[in-house]
């Protein structure tokens, strides 16, 4: 018994695990409420779970707020790009239940078709945008690549995200987990399939220990990283 309570047995370490991620996602709902801020939140979170992942965590709450002041400006115009672009997804949801159009299947089939890509792509974005800098078009097109050359793995990565929301519907009892890690269970999922996909883009140097350090620049062309 004694063995399995010390700091460093198998059950402490995840019990630890699982405490830094319900206080992330305290963090991340918090600086979420303004809305406006939702884009460095999540460019923060997965920061700090990248490292987490990679069993490079340093100070949970210093880490978090340094990329969340250091990318807020571009994480920010990011997230109304994506503002932007769901308004008009939600407009075409609209029209195509309430105009009373009937609009042709292949317009309807385009519109769901393009609309998957974009979601595939919106799971790289803020990860993308927390590893590594970058300009904002490059980013995203980056975001696109990655996501349609690793499709099988970015299928996965949807349904960290998509997969909680689904039992949450059908079994209520499962709210709790939403409250709890609603924002840092499924990004963590998430993150331990794109950290993989990552180092192939990583210079190999070891990591830094620095919070601030843990960032790297891509290559605005091929987007290799290059250190």
């Amino acid at each position: 018994m004694g063995r399995w309570l010390d700091i460093d047995s198998p059950i402490m370490r995840a019990l630890s695990r699982v405490g830094d991620l319900l206080i992330l996602n305290f963090l991340v709902f918090i600086c979420c409420i303004p809305v406006v801020t939702v884009g460095a939140a999540n460019t923060a979170m997965h920061y700090v779970i990248l490292k987490m992942v990679r069993d490079k965590e340093g100070y949970l709450i210093r880490g978090f707020f340094k990329s969340f002041v250091l990318n807020f400006r571009q994480a920010t115009l990011i997230w109304l790009l994506m503002l932007l672009v769901i308004a008009v997804y939600v407009g075409d949801v609209m029209i195509f239940n309430y105009s009373g159009i009937v609009f042709p299947k292949a317009v309807v089939i385009a519109v769901l078709a393009i609309a998957i890509l974009l979601l595939m792509m919106a799971v790289y974005v803020f990860p993308l945008q927390a590893r590594f800098e970058n300009k904002i078009i490059n980013t995203l097109k980056n975001a696109m690549m990655l996501a349609l050359i690793n499709l099988p793995k970015t299928i996965l990565m949807l349904a960290c995200y998509i997969l909680p929301l689904v039992i949450c519907y059908y079994f209520s009892y499962a709210l709790l987990f939403i409250i709890l890690f609603g924002f840092s269970g499924p990004a963590y999922g998430a993150a331990c399939i794109y950290s993989e996909i990552f180092k192939k883009l990583e210079p190999e140097l070891e990591e830094p220990a620095d919070d601030m350090s843990f960032s790297i620049q891509m290559d605005e062309e091929n987007g290799e990283a290059d250190g």
